[in-house]
C-alpha cells in the first residue's frame, strides 16, 4: 500500500466518522427537544434515558443513514483534494483514474462490512431496549390484539381466532381444523382460549367433531389444556419486530411465517434484505462521489457538495418509496429493496466513464 492510499484512506474514514458525529451530535438535540415532554411525564431515569435509550440510537440511526454518511464523506474530502489540485497533481504524475479508485473501494469495504456486522448481530439486541424504552416511556407502538387471524399450526392444521388480546392473554372464538388429503377429519370450537406459556393453551367450553368416514363423532367439555405449536408473537406481528432481531433469527423468522401461510411479512422481507442492500450501496456511492467530485469545476467545493447532497437524499427517498411498493404488494421486497441500487450503479457507471483520466 503506498503513502497515495494511506492518505485517501485516512482522509475517507476519518471524514466518515466525523461527519457522523457532527450529524449525530445535532439529530440527538433535535430527538431530545422533541420528546423532552414525554420524559417530564412519565419521568424515566437518567440512566435509562442515556444507556437504553441514546446509546442504542445511535448505532441505530448510524446504520439507517450510513449510506449518506458515506455519500457526504466522499464528495466533501475529494472536492478539497480537486479544490487544493491535488488530484492534478497525482494524474500529471502518470497515476490512472482506476488507480485512484482503489484507496476508495478499500475503505468502502471497511465500511460495508462494519455496517452489515453492526445491522446483523449489534443493533437488534440495542433495538430491543430502545423500543422498549419508546413504547414505554414515548408512545406504545406495540401490537397487544388483532382479529379474524388465521394461521398454519402445522401442515394440515389451521387454527383461527375471532379476536386475541394480548394484554390479558385471552382469545375469543376460537378453531383447529384438521386436513388429511384435503378433507377436514377433526374440527374443535372453543369459545374462549387462553395462552399459558411458550405452547401451552387452555381452551374452555369447547366442542369436537371427528369425521370418521360417513360418521361424526361429536365430544364436549368446560376446559382442556393442549399444546399448540404457535404464539402470540407468530400472529400478533409489530412493523418493528423485524428490527430486533438478528439476521439469522430474521431469516429463519419469515421461512417460518412463510411455513405458516402468513401473509403480512413484507415489513420483514424488506429489513432483510436491506440489510445486505446497504451494505452493498457503499461500493455504489463511492464509486458515485469520487467520479463526481474528482474534478475540478468553477462552482467550487460547494457545488459538488449541493450535487452529491441532492443524490444522497434522492437515495434514501427512492430507498422508501420502491418499500411502499412492496408494502402493497405490487412488486417483491427483494426488487423493492434493489432497485435502487441498480440505477444507481448505473448512475455511478456512467459518472465514472465520464470523470478525468
Amino acid at each position: 500500500m503506498f503513502i497515495i492510499d494511506r492518505y485517501i484512506i485516512k482522509k475517507f474514514l476519518g471524514t466518515y466518522i466525523f461527519t457522523i458525529a457532527l450529524i449525530i451530535a445535532i439529530t440527538i438535540i433535535i430527538d431530545l427537544n422533541q420528546k423532552i415532554d414525554n420524559f417530564i411525564k412519565t419521568s424515566p431515569s437518567l440512566y435509562s434515558i442515556v444507556v437504553d435509550y441514546y446509546l442504542n440510537f445511535i448505532p441505530y440511526f448510524i446504520n439507517l443513514f450510513s449510506p449518506l454518511f458515506v455519500f457526504i464523506a466522499v464528495i466533501f474530502f475529494t472536492s478539497k483534494m480537486a479544490d487544493d489540485s491535488e488530484i492534478i497533481a497525482l494524474m500529471s504524475s502518470g497515476l490512472r483514474f482506476r488507480r485512484l479508485v482503489r484507496p476508495y473501494m478499500i475503505s468502502a469495504g471497511v465500511i460495508a462490512v462494519s455496517t452489515f456486522l453492526l445491522n446483523s448481530f449489534v443493533i437488534p439486541p440495542g433495538n430491543v431496549k430502545r423500543i422498549n424504552f419508546e413504547n414505554t416511556y414515548v408512545r406504545n407502538k406495540s401490537v397487544n390484539d388483532d382479529s379474524n387471524i388465521q394461521l398454519m399450526v402445522k401442515p394440515g392444521v389451521i387454527a383461527h381466532f375471532n379476536y386475541y388480546d394480548n394484554n390479558t392473554k385471552h382469545g375469543r372464538g376460537f378453531s383447529l381444523e384438521r386436513f388429511e388429503d384435503k378433507k377436514l377429519v377433526s374440527r374443535l370450537t372453543a369459545q374462549n382460549i387462553y395462552w399459558d406459556s411458550l405452547y401451552n393453551w387452555k381452551i374452555t367450553d369447547y366442542l369436537i367433531r371427528d369425521f370418521i368416514g360417513m360418521k361424526e363423532i361429536i365430544s364436549s367439555g368446560e376446559k382442556m389444556d393442549t399444546t399448540l405449536a404457535i404464539m402470540p408473537s407468530d400472529f400478533l406481528i409489530s412493523p418493528r419486530d423485524s428490527e430486533q432481531l438478528s439476521t439469522p433469527r430474521l431469516k429463519e423468522y419469515i421461512d417460518r411465517q412463510k411455513k405458516r401461510g402468513i401473509g403480512n411479512i413484507q415489513l420483514s422481507e424488506i429489513e432483510y434484505y436491506k440489510r445486505f442492500s446497504m451494505a452493498f450501496a457503499a461500493f455504489i456511492l463511492t464509486v458515485t462521489g469520487v467520479s463526481l467530485s474528482s474534478r475540478k469545476i468553477k462552482g467550487g467545493m460547494g457545488m459538488n457538495i449541493g450535487i452529491g447532497m441532492g443524490l444522497s437524499f434522492s437515495y434514501i427517498l427512492f430507498m422508501q418509496v420502491s418499500s411502499t411498493f412492496a408494502i402493497s404488494g405490487y412488486v417483491s421486497p427483494f426488487v423493492a429493496v434493489w432497485i435502487p441500487n441498480l440505477l444507481y450503479a448505473g448512475i455511478a457507471a456512467w459518472l465514472y466513464k465520464k470523470a478525468p483520466r
